[in-house]
């Protein structure tokens, strides 16, 4: 009999092409896109293990950080998660929050950060990133608005089955040249499928 090896690492799923995950990967895709960051990802909240869980990554590190599982209380991601509130940070090396060696985990760390929870039924089921946005949107107020209702439609859309999840892809597609009216499009898209399937 062969002995186990106890520190093995857990490989991460393969991407699903599920509506869930394509909605997932549209969000993430168009968010990054709206605030021309570096990176943008959805981590879900796993309640049992008390776990965030990156289920969707655009740009930087998503050919390896989907499944990547971290304790729920850890850094800024950990502290939206928990507060329930949006949070924006221009200077993350001067941020207490900043869990460096977490973000070194992940092999990229950020500068900067913006960041809303994923709330449905007053329920928190996980957080939205966006990971080196352009300057304008850092340090616009309005921008970090537009992320929170865009968390919440997301979220709300993520609570529904949703039976065409292109709706929202081909949304995502629209934003060449045109961030906002693509935000916009997409939120209408997401209303859609709710007023659809609700």
């Amino acid at each position: 009999m062969t002995p186990r090896t106890e520190s093995a690492p857990v490989p991460a799923p393969a991407p699903s092409d599920t509506p869930r995950d394509e909605l997932l990967q549209s969000v993430v895709d168009v968010a990054r896109a709206i605030f021309g960051a570096a990176a943008s990802s959805v981590l879900l909240l796993d309640e049992e293990a008390d776990e965030l869980v990156f289920r969707a990554v655009s740009g930087e590190g998503q050919e390896f950080l989907v499944g990547r599982r971290f304790p729920a209380g850890r850094g800024i991601a950990g502290w939206v998660a928990t507060s329930g509130e949006p949070m924006v940070v221009d200077d993350l090396a001067a941020d207490p929050s900043f869990d460096r060696s977490l973000a070194e985990s992940t092999a990229y760390v950020p500068n900067s950060l913006m960041a809303a929870p994923l709330i449905s039924d007053a329920r928190v089921l996980g957080v939205l990133e966006v990971l080196d946005a352009s300057p304008q949107a850092r340090s616009s107020v309005r921008e970090l608005d537009l992320l929170a209702m865009f968390a919440r439609q997301a979220a709300a859309a993520l609570r529904v089955i949703t039976p065409d999840p292109l709706a929202v892809a081909s949304a995502g597609r629209a934003l060449e040249g045109a961030p906002r009216a693509g935000a916009r499009r997409l939120l209408g898209s997401l209303e859609q499928v709710l007023r659809g399937t609700g």
